[in-house]
């Protein structure tokens, strides 16, 4: 009874982190190419670029710690 919950909350937290997963790497990918696109960065808009990528591939280990995969 009580395991099969633990299936299924497992099955809904992996949706939610493949789904903010996608949501980080579009936010990253779009901070990149301003600062690629821009003549003088600013500071606050690298520091933007770097936290956005540090939040993307800390959820990334995380993904791959956990085996979750976009087929399952």
């Amino acid at each position: 009874m009580f395991f099969r919950r633990k299936g299924w909350l497992r099955k809904e937290y992996d949706k939610k982190l493949l789904n903010q997963l996608d949501s980080l790497k579009v936010e990253w990918k779009n901070q990149r190419s301003l600062i690629e696109k821009s003549f003088d960065p600013s500071a606050e808009s690298i520091s933007e670029a770097k936290l956005a990528e540090a939040k993307y591939f800390y959820l990334f280990k995380e993904a791959k710690k956990r085996n979750v995969s976009i087929h399952s």
